[in-house]
C-alpha cells in the first residue's frame, strides 16, 4: 500500500480540481510561495546525525573494550607504563577503525537525495520556465522530454509515446508505457501507468503532468525514509564476541574473588603479595589481544575480497558473509543482465533459437534440433530482421570503456541487436530503405508503423507491436500462406509461459504515390512475418553461483518488482524452486506468522515493493536465518540496510544502494557473492583458529598462577613476565593464523548456525585439554629446575620459555581444526607462521640473554639441558594434541 493519496486512481481533471490549478496557466508566484512554505522544498529531508565526537565515544561502549581497559589498569597498577601504553593503543586503534567505518555508512541518504533532478520545465503564470527542481510544489505543471529525469511525482495529464525507465524504483527491466488514464485503486507501483515518479528517466516520447508529491512525500522519498528508519543489525561475530567478553569478564572476576579469599583465609598470604598475584592472574587470563587480532584478520580478509572484486564497507560484514544461511537477491541487473535480449524467433514454418546476451551483437541462430542456421539462407528470417531493424528507433554503438551501449528503448534495443547478429547494419539499411513517415508507438494502440521506399519506386509499411493487435491487422503470412491464428496463438502462449515479452512483426506493400500514413490506413492488409521473444536473461555465471551456494547449504531467494510469470521463468533457469511465485499483493495479505512460513517455502517473490522486501527479510530473520540481500536499485536500499549483510552492485547499481550496503561488488556479478561467501567462511575459520590458539595459552598462563596460589607454591612466572608473553608472544603467533588458506571443502558444508556460541563444545574441550598440558609442562620444568638447585629466577626463566615453546608448537597444531599435521604442508602452507616462529625464537633469546631485558624481567641465562627439556615439553604438547585430533576424527568431528 502506498503512503501517498491515490492520485493514480483519479482522472486528470479531478486531480487538477483537487490541487486547484489551471493546466493552461499553472500556478502564480504568490501561490507558489504559499505552497513552498506549506510543503517545503523538493528535497529529501536530512535526518539529525550524531556528532563525530559522540560516534567516536560510543566506540568504547563494548564489553571487549572494557576488558582491555581493565587489563590496561592492571598493568598500570603494576607500574608498567610501556605495557599499559601498548594495551591502550590497541583500544584506540579499534575505536578509530570503527569510527571511520560508521562514518562511511551514514552517506546512504545523501546518495538517495542525489537521485532527484536538478532542473525542471514548469508552466507558471501562463509561461514555461526552467527552474531549480528543488522549487517545485504540488500543483506545478511539469513538461517532460526524452532523457529527462522526472523531478517529482507527477500525475500525467498528456503524453505522446511516453515511456519511462523505472528499474531503479521497481526492478522492472523494460521501459514502462505511460498514458494519462487512471489505474485501479489497488494497482502496485509498477502498474500505475498514469504516474511518472521522481528519480526515474524518460526513455522516449514527451508529455506533461501535475506535481502531486515533492521531497520526502514522493515514492523515492518514502524509500529514503525507510533507509533512515532501518536499524543496522549486529553481526553474528559481534554478538558472539560480546557474549564471550561478558562471560570471560564475569568468570575472571569470580575466579579472582575466589582466589583472594582462598589465599587470605586459607593459605594465609599477605594481602599485598596476594593482590599482585591476583592482578597477574587477571593479566594472564584476559585475552587483551583478541580485539586487535580479530580486527586485523577482518582487515586482511577485506584486502583479499577487494582483489576478488568485492569491496567491504564495514569490517564485521567480512565474517558475516561466512555465516549467511539465505541470500535474497534482486533479479534485474543482479541475477540478470538488465539488458533485454531476443532469444526466440517464431516464423510461419519453423522456430529459431537465438544465442548471445545483452546488446553486444554476438551470438547466432539455431534451429530447434540445435543445428546452426545461417540467416542469409533463410529468406523468412531475413524479412523479419529487416522489419525489426527499420521499424525501430533504438541504436547500439560500442564505447571503449563500456562496451556495447544502447541509445533508446531497451525492447527496441533487443530487436536492433538481433538484426546486427545477422550482419544487418542500421545505417546501411536506413540509407537503402529511407523512412518516409511513421506512427510512433502509443500504449493505447500498442503498435508502431513506419513507411519506407527502396529508391526503385517500391513502398512498404512495416509494423510491430503486441501480438493480438498485429494479428488483427494481418490477412496472411509471409510467403503467401493463409493466416494460421492457432499457430501464432500457441507460439505466443509458449513464449509468454517462458517469461518472454512477445512482439509480432508484419509488413504490407504501399501505393508508390503516397508518402504519408495515418491511423485510418491501419486496416487488415498485412502479412505476418513472425514473433520475437525477448527476455532479460540470467547471467551464466549467476546460474553456477546459485548452484554453488545451494551446495554450501545456503538458500537463494529472488525478490523482484517484475511480473510473476517472468520472475518464475528466470527462477527456473537459475535453478530455484519456482513452481509458484509469491506476489506483493499476497505478501501484504499475510500476517507475520503466515509470512514466516511462506518465506521459508518460497524462492521467488514478484511485484515486491520496498516494504515487502523489508517484511520478507524480517520474516527470515525471525526464523533464525542470517540473511544477505543483494540489489542495485534505489528500491533495494532499505532492504540492503536491514539485512545482516547488504551486497550492492558497484557498476550499474545506484549510489543509494551502494551507500546502504556492507559490501559492493565491483563487477556487478552475482558469482562474486559466492566467492565472497567463501572468503567470509575462511575469515571466520581464521578468527576461530586465532582464538583457538590465544585462549588456551592465556588460560595456561592463568592456570599456572592459579595452581601455585591454591597449592601454596612460589609463582613459576611473575605478572611482568606474563605480560611479556601476552602482548608480544601470543598475539604475534595468533596473528599469523590470519593468513591461513581455506580449509578443504570450506564450501561443502552448511553454514554455522547464527546462534552458535563462539566456544563450541569441541573447542571448549580443546581449550581445557591444552590448558592442562601447558600447566603440567610449565610446573614440570619449573620444579625440575628447582630440584636441580637452580635459582628461583632461573627456574622462572625456564618456565616462561616453556610456556612460549608450548605455544609455538601448538601453533602448528591449530593450522587445521581436526586434520592431522603430519605432512610437509604444516610447515610450508603458511609462510607467515614460519616467519613469526623465527621471530619468536629471536625474541625469546633476547628475553633470556639480553642484559636490559634480564634486568627488566628478572631473567637469567639457561643451560643446554634446560633448553632440551623445554623443547621436549613443546614437542610433547604437539604430539598429544595430534592424538586428540585423531580421536575427534574418529568421532566424525570435522569442525570445532
Amino acid at each position: 500500500m502506498s503512503h501517498q493519496p491515490r492520485w493514480h486512481a483519479l482522472e486528470g481533471p479531478e486531480v487538477l480540481r483537487r490541487l486547484g490549478v489551471d493546466p493552461a496557466d499553472g500556478l502564480d508566484s504568490g501561490e507558489v510561495g504559499r505552497r513552498l512554505a506549506q510543503h517545503g522544498p523538493n528535497r529529501l529531508p536530512e535526518p539529525p546525525r550524531r556528532p563525530a565526537w559522540q560516534r567516536f565515544a560510543l566506540q568504547f561502549h563494548n564489553p571487549l573494550i572494557y576488558v582491555l581497559l581493565v587489563a590496561g589498569l592492571a598493568t598500570l597498577l603494576l607500574g608498567s607504563l610501556v605495557d599499559a601504553g601498548v594495551i591502550l593503543g590497541v583500544v584506540l586503534i579499534n575505536a578509530l577503525i570503527g569510527h571511520v567505518q560508521e562514518g562511511k555508512a551514514e552517506q546512504a541518504l545523501a546518495a538517495v537525495r542525489s537521485m532527484l533532478a536538478a532542473r525542471a520545465t514548469v508552466q507558471r503564470g501562463g509561461e514555461r520556465h526552467q527552474i531549480d527542481a528543488g522549487e517545485l510544489v504540488p500543483g506545478d505543471i511539469v513538461w517532460l522530454e526524452p532523457g529527462d529525469r522526472v523531478p517529482a511525482d507527477l500525475r500525467l495529464l498528456q503524453g505522446r509515446n511516453l515511456r519511462t525507465i523505472e528499474s531503479a524504483l521497481t526492478g522492472e527491466s523494460a521501459a514502462v508505457d505511460k498514458d494519462p488514464g487512471a489505474a485501479a485503486e489497488g494497482a502496485p507501483l509498477g502498474d500505475r501507468h498514469g504516474m511518472a515518479f521522481s528519480g526515474t528517466l524518460v526513455a522516449c516520447g514527451s508529455g506533461c503532468g501535475v506535481v502531486v508529491a515533492t521531497g520526502g512525500a514522493t515514492e523515492i522519498g518514502h524509500i529514503g525514509q525507510l533507509v533512515s528508519e532501518v536499524q543496522t543489525l549486529a553481526t553474528p561475530l559481534t554478538r558472539r564476541l560480546d557474549r564471550f567478553a561478558r562471560q570471560i569478564t564475569a568468570f575472571i572476576l569470580g575466579v579472582s574473588v575466589l582466589t583472594m579469599a582462598w589465599g587470605h583465609f586459607v593459605a594465609g598470604m599477605a594481602l599485598f603479595d596476594l593482590f599482585l598475584a591476583v592482578v597477574g592472574l587477571a593479566v594472564a587470563a584476559i585475552p587483551e589481544g583478541m580485539p586487535a587480532v580479530v580486527t586485523i584478520v577482518l582487515a586482511i580478509g577485506t584486502r583479499v575480497m577487494a582483489r576478488k572484486k568485492a569491496i567491504v564497507r564495514r569490517l564485521p560484514a567480512v565474517e558475516s558473509l561466512g555465516s549467511v544461511t539465505v541470500i535474497c537477491s534482486d533479479k534485474t541487473g543482479t541475477l540478470t543482465r538488465n539488458e533485454m535480449t531476443a532469444v526466440r524467433v517464431v516464423l510461419p514454418s519453423h522456430e529459431v533459437v537465438v544465442s548471445g546476451t545483452g546488446y553486444a551483437p554476438e551470438g547466432g541462430f539455431h534451429l530447434s534440433d540445435g543445428s546452426v542456421l545461417h540467416p542469409g539462407d533463410d529468406p523468412a528470417l531475413m524479412a523479419l530482421l529487416h522489419c525489426a531493424l527499420l521499424c525501430n528507433d533504438a541504436r547500439i554503438h560500442r564505447e571503449e570503456d563500456k562496451g556495447w551501449v544502447l541509445t533508446g528503448d531497451p525492447t527496441e534495443g533487443a530487436l536492433t541487436t538481433l538484426a546486427h547478429k545477422a550482419d544487418l547494419d542500421a545505417t546501411t539499411e536506413a540509407q537503402a530503405y529511407p523512412r518516409l513517415d511513421a506512427i510512433p508507438f502509443e500504449s493505447e494502440r500498442q503498435i508502431m508503423v513506419t513507411l519506407h521506399h527502396d529508391h526503385a519506386g517500391h513502398h512498404e509499411l512495416l509494423l510491430k507491436g503486441a501480438p493480438e493487435r498485429v494479428l488483427a491487422l494481418c490477412t496472411g503470412e509471409a510467403g503467401g500462406r493463409p493466416l494460421d491464428r492457432a499457430h501464432w496463438t500457441a507460439a505466443v502462449e509458449r513464449a509468454g509461459g517462458a517469461g518472454e515479452r512477445v512482439l509480432a512483426l508484419a509488413r504490407c506493400d504501399w501505393p508508390a504515390g503516397r508518402t504519408e500514413v495515418d491511423l485510418a490506413d491501419l486496416t487488415p492488409r498485412f502479412e505476418m512475418l513472425g514473433l520475437v521473444g525477448i527476455i532479460d536473461p540470467p547471467r551464466d555465471e549467476a546460474v553456477a553461483a546459485v548452484a554453488e551456494c545451494q551446495r554450501a547449504g545456503i538458500r537463494v531467494k529472488m525478490i523482484t518488482g517484475d511480473h510473476a510469470v517472468t520472475a518464475a521463468a528466470i527462477g527456473r533457469q537459475l535453478g530455484l524452486q519456482a513452481d509458484r511465485a509469491l506476489t506483493g499483493d499476497a505478501i501484504a495479505a499475510l500476517d507475520d506468522a503466515a509470512l514466516r512460513r511462506a518465506a521459508q517455502d518460497t524462492d521467488v517473490f514478484a511485484r515486491a515493493s520496498p516494504e515487502h522486501k523489508l517484511r520478507l527479510i524480517a520474516a527470515l530473520q525471525a526464523e533464525g536465518h542470517q540473511v544477505a540481500m543483494t540489489g542495485d536499485g534505489v528500491n533495494d536500499a532499505p532492504a540492503l540496510k536491514a539485512a545482516d549483510v547488504g551486497v550492492a552492485m558497484g557498476g550499474k547499481g545506484t549510489d543509494a544502494a551502494r551507500e546502504a550496503s556492507d559490501l559492493v561488488l565491483t563487477d556487478d556479478n552475482f558469482a562474486t557473492i559466492a566467492r565472497a561467501v567463501r572468503e567470509g567462511r575462511v575469515v571466520y575459520d581464521n578468527i576461530k583458529k586465532s582464538l583457538m590458539h590465544m585462549l588456551p595459552t592465556n588460560g595456561g598462563e592463568a592456570g599456572v598462577i592459579l595452581l601455585a596460589i591454591f597449592a601454596g607454591l612460589p609463582l613459576p612466572v611473575t605478572a611482568g613476565q606474563i605480560l611479556w608473553v601476552n602482548t608480544v608472544t601470543s598475539v604475534t603467533l595468533a596473528l599469523s593464523l590470519a593468513f591461513e588458506p581455506a580449509e578443504p571443502g570450506v564450501m561443502h558444508h552448511p553454514p554455522r548456525p547464527p546462534q552458535e556460541s563462539i566456544i563450541t563444545r569441541a573447542l571448549g574441550g580443546r581449550i581445557l585439554f591444552v590448558i592442562a598440558l601447558m600447566v603440567a609442562a610449565t610446573f614440570w620444568v619449573f620444579h625440575w629446575e628447582l630440584a636441580r638447585g637452580t635459582a628461583l629466577e632461573t627456574a622462572r626463566t625456564a618456565a616462561v620459555n616453556t610456556i612460549v615453546m608450548c605455544e609455538l608448537f601448538y601453533l602448528f597444531n591449530v593450522r587445521h581444526f581436526t586434520r592431522h599435521a603430519w605432512r610437509a604442508e604444516t610447515l610450508t602452507g603458511n609462510p607467515v607462521a614460519l616467519g613469526v616462529a623465527a621471530l619468536l625464537v629471536g625474541l625469546q633469546l633476547l628475553f633470556t640473554y639480553a642484559p636490559p631485558l634480564q634486568r627488566l624481567f628478572h631473567t637469567t641465562p639457561l643451560h643446554a639441558s634446560s633448553w632440551a627439556m623445554i623443547l621436549a615439553m613443546g614437542a610433547g604438547v604437539f604430539v598429544l594434541v595430534e592424538a586428540e585430533k585423531a580421536l575427534l576424527r574418529r568421532r566424525g568431528v570435522r569442525r570445532i
